[in-house]
């Protein structure tokens, strides 16, 4: 239930709707108040707020899962990037929360009171996990805010000056975490919630004549203060502009425009292939180019320049358009962290590989941008790459950001934004540019298996069904002094030609067997002859057991005419050699297992070839990386 109190200054009614509430700021005479039971104490006049063009206020109401909420009060806080207003939520069941609303961003979060030793605010680190509630987060952003002004119900005592070291954390699903150290460095208070969508909370009671959140509001004109050229600003965040006339950074942050910082290389020396102002439609997006930035990394002592175009979205949000010798990159800003494992990354049940970290530096600044730009900033990035997408980690002093890009073929580019001329075609392999002959291999190898397949039903239906089959199988003995032959039982063929397969698997041990072998029709009295020597032989040599020869042959025998047929099989032996077994095999000859193996090796080149086109496209990827493939070329090379 409110209470109201009459403000020890000005007499004029404060009044507390929560009961969390601490301070109040008069709205006649911003008087700052403390509530000390049922009285009021007077700190001081609170510096008035800045002019920020938000359309939120307080009294304004919105929902929030389900629940209903009102704005009851505001911090405004500046750092070095801007400003930012953290808004004071009542719900309706008396809890509170607070609306972070920052560069486009909407964060909602509550308190969270936790058992868990929080660490203290010197001691954290850029990517260090904390377990917050069950969730791990990870720090993305750690900074000393500065209170600039208040309005309405705060939890605790603030003023104009008031110090505000936080910390922001995010965790891989989205979820958002402060730590906020105003009150007690070494124990933060906690605040748990997630990045909204500003429509999405169902606003009412907005101020008038404020625009929600959109890409275009009324254009700001001003004179460069360095060259005087004309120049604009169409939206309400931007923050540095760079002059396109002389390249000079100019802080907009004030009414006064002011000069950051010259620029460093002549503009006719950086070549745009995307003008600013240009409009397009890209993967569905409406996009209109605000700003141009050259960067560079070094390597070697040599300059690896590349450029970034800043789009603005439909939605209010940014993205980013990278170019490197012609190879293109759509990117935006994650809302949400990303673990790394052992250098690599998984994110959205894909596996991110480690491509490359490098330090990144600001070269030319051209158009708008809604953060504070310097020239030389420099940023540490780490490359994780999973074709065509990949992530990017850029850490600061005390800030770590992380970006998903997907590459585009210039192609996209030239229809989205309707260009005249057509873009300069790619050099080299870009880190996450999709391999063309992947997909090639990959059918490739759909055709080789589904073709060996076919051959291999086919074999198995020939075996099963074919003509092959025993016809003889007896076993047979053969002796040193033996002078007749052993004969087979016999058999009929009734095929016009006929092929026979006789097979013969002995008991060789450290011997050897020379066999003769006459096929005889006994009608025709025709005959057929054929001579195998069978050696086989194995023992132990310096504890490794070794073995040479084989214990069994085959034999075919084709163009048989039908009739009834005998087998005579002759054996020799050394003298003194003990008798040797055989089992003797007639079979109608099928389908041969070395058909399947002349197949398979037919048709694997093709896949082979496929798969080194692949793979030498990847030796080429991986070369400009921290992990490049070592090859017996690269080995002799070296």
């Amino acid at each position: 239930m409110a209470k109201t109190a009459r403000c020890p200054s000005c007499g004029a009614p404060v009044e507390f709707k929560s009961v969390a509430s601490v301070l109040a700021v008069c709205d006649f005479c911003q008087s700052t108040l403390v509530r000390q039971g049922e009285e009021l104490e007077n700190l001081g006049k609170m510096a008035e707020l800045i002019e920020d063009r938000s359309p939120l206020q307080r009294g304004a109401e919105g929902r929030w899962n389900g629940l209903h909420f009102g704005l009851i009060g505001r911090l405004q806080l500046k750092y070095e990037q801007g400003l930012w207003n953290e808004w004071h939520l009542l719900f309706d069941d008396g809890k509170s929360g607070w609306l972070s609303e920052a560069g486009g961003e909407y964060v909602l979060s509550q308190p969270l009171w936790t058992a868990d030793a929080m660490p203290p605010f010197d001691t954290l680190k850029l990517g260090q996990r904390h377990l917050i509630d069950g969730r791990m987060f990870a720090v993305t952003n750690i900074l000393t805010a500065e209170c600039v002004a208040g309005e309405g119900e705060l939890p605790f005592k603030v003023g104009a000056g008031y110090p505000a070291p936080v910390a922001d954390l995010r965790d891989e699903q989205g979820g958002f975490a402060t730590f906020d150290y105003s009150d007690d460095p070494a124990k933060p208070l906690v605040f748990v919630g997630a990045s909204v969508d500003f429509k999405s909370l169902g606003w009412a009671n907005l101020r008038e004549g404020v625009p929600l959140p959109q890409i275009t509001v009324k254009t700001k004109a001003f004179n460069c203060p360095s060259c005087g050229a004309p120049l604009k600003i169409t939206h309400d965040s931007i923050e540095s502009v760079g002059c396109t006339s002389c390249g000079a950074l100019l802080d907009t942050r004030s009414e006064m425009v002011s000069l950051t910082a010259a620029a460093t290389l002549r503009r006719d020396k950086v070549k745009r292939l995307l003008e600013l102002g240009s409009t397009g439609t890209l993967r569905g997006e409406a996009l209109e180019v605000i700003g141009f930035m050259r960067r560079h990394m070094a390597a070697d002592g040599v300059q690896y320049p590349w450029n970034e175009y800043v789009l603005l979205g439909e939605d209010g949000r940014l993205r980013w358009l990278t170019e490197y010798l012609g190879h293109w990159n759509l990117a935006r800003v994650l809302p949400r962290a990303v673990m790394t494992v052992v250098g690599n990354v998984r994110y959205e049940s894909r596996d991110f590989k480690h491509f490359q970290s490098y330090t990144a530096f600001v070269d030319f600044v051209v158009g708008e941008f809604p953060w504070r730009v310097k020239l030389d900033e420099r940023a540490q990035v780490d490359d994780y790459v999973a074709p065509p997408s990949m992530l990017s980690r850029e850490t600061t002093d005390n800030e770590e950001t992380w970006t998903l890009a997907e590459y585009l073929e210039a192609a996209e580019i030239e229809a989205a934004f309707q260009l005249k001329a057509p873009l300069p075609k790619p050099i080299g392999v870009y880190a996450n540019q999709p391999n063309p002959h992947d997909e090639w291999h990959k059918r490739t190898c759909g055709y080789f298996w589904r073709l060996f397949l076919v051959g291999f039903v086919i074999h198995l239906v020939l075996l099963v069904f074919g003509p092959g089959g025993k016809i003889v199988d007896q076993p047979l003995s053969f002796s040193a002094n033996d002078d007749e032959p052993r004969l087979s039982q016999e058999f009929k063929l009734t095929a016009a030609r006929s092929s026979l397969e006789i097979e013969q698997d002995t008991s060789l041990e450290n011997n050897w067997i020379g066999l003769g072998l006459t096929l005889v029709n006994q009608d025709t009295g025709e005959a057929w002859q054929a001579a195998r020597e069978l050696g086989y032989y194995h023992g132990v040599d310096g504890g490794e057991s070794w073995s040479e020869g084989s214990r069994s042959a085959e034999i075919v025998f084709r163009e048989l005419p039908p009739g009834n047929y005998v087998l005579a099989v002759d054996g020799e032996l050394d003298p003194g050699s003990p008798p040797v077994l055989a089992q003797l095999k007639v079979s109608h000859t099928g389908p041969r297992w070395s058909s399947l193996i002349l197949l398979f090796l037919a048709l694997a080149p093709f896949p082979i070839f496929t798969r080194i086109r692949r793979g030498s496209f990847e030796v080429s990827r991986w070369a400009e990386s921290d992990h490049p493939i070592v090859t017996s070329d690269s080995d002799d090379d070296e």
